[in-house]
């Protein structure tokens, strides 16, 4: 009997998680499952045939552990999934850089690998806008992601020094449509679209994410989010079998905002069949992998 391990973190009382509904279509098929938390330095992961990166939701905090524990696996009997080189390039938002050079149309962004006042400043004169977001380019879960006002941040500088001091990061231009409209979320398993939601922030907020007070509604994905989402998938270096594209719309076209291809929440608990259609990608997965 085949044997899974979801990749896990130890706590995770404060987040939304819902990968226990993939267990039950696992147990169906006569595969054994296991969540275990990525901190734990004792486990044999050759006891399992498969480990999946999931809710591992603290990884940004400790990035040098996390990159080694995943090479931990890979140099196991276990296969890794998504695979160690294609979360190695995602692990930094750089890869939006490969997406942009590849012709797939990105939020708009500075670069930036050290922090003064003047490149703030400088954003807000590149970008034409009085307002900004400020991320590092390792994050999760919105950590460490700062909206400024053209007018009010520098109340904020002596926080950005501390945050950014040795941290590279990006700058983008806060899109109004984030809250006038929200951010799509369409999700691939093993290359084909599973179901699509909308995540809308709460009032007075900008980050969508549930655990930031967001909402999310289920959605059909309509052919030009489809066709930038495959886009993306297209210009990855290998293929995945589990991705959440985000999508906004900048300028009345869709973007990029993000390619989620390490622990993206999956949202198995907005469409009942999405469970069973991402087990049904790693069965196909596994059948291959067996020829």
């Amino acid at each position: 009997m085949p044997n899974i391990a979801l990749l896990s973190t130890d706590n995770l009382e404060d987040f939304f998680v819902y990968d226990e509904l993939l267990i039950p279509y696992f147990n169906k098929q006569g595969w054994g499952v296991e969540t275990v938390s990525w901190h734990c330095a004792s486990e044999n992961w050759s006891r399992f045939d498969y480990v999946i990166v999931r809710s591992t939701w603290d990884y940004q905090q400790h990035a040098d552990e996390f990159l080694s524990c995943l090479k931990a696996i890979d140099a196991s009997k276990a296969k890794l999934l998504n695979p160690l080189r294609l979360m190695q390039w995602n692990i930094e938002k750089f890869y939006l850089k490969d997406l942009y050079n590849k012709g797939v149309n990105i939020v708009d962004t500075l670069w930036c690998d050290a922090f003064d006042s003047s490149v703030i400043e400088d954003a807000f004169a590149h970008f034409a806008t009085d307002t900004i977001v400020v991320k590092p380019v390792l994050s999760a879960n919105a950590d460490d992601t700062f909206k400024l006002s053209k007018q009010g941040w520098a109340a904020q500088l002596n926080t950005l020094a501390r945050v950014f001091a040795s941290r590279r990061f990006m700058i983008q231009p806060f899109l109004t449509s984030v809250v006038e409209e929200g951010e799509y979320s369409l999700f691939y398993f093993g290359g084909q679209l599973s179901h699509s939601i909308k995540k809308v922030p709460q009032r007075g907020d900008f980050r969508v994410q549930e655990e930031h007070g967001g909402s999310l509604f289920l959605i059909n994905a309509d052919a030009a989010q489809q066709e930038i989402a495959t886009q993306a998938l297209n210009a990855m270096p290998l293929p995945a079998l589990y991705a959440r594209v985000d999508l906004i719309k900048q300028s009345n076209e869709w973007a990029i905002m993000e390619l989620e291809l390490i622990e993206p929440s999956l949202y198995f608990n907005l469409d009942d069949a999405s469970p069973e259609r991402f087990v049904n990608a790693l069965l196909a997965y596994h059948e291959v992998a067996q020829k």
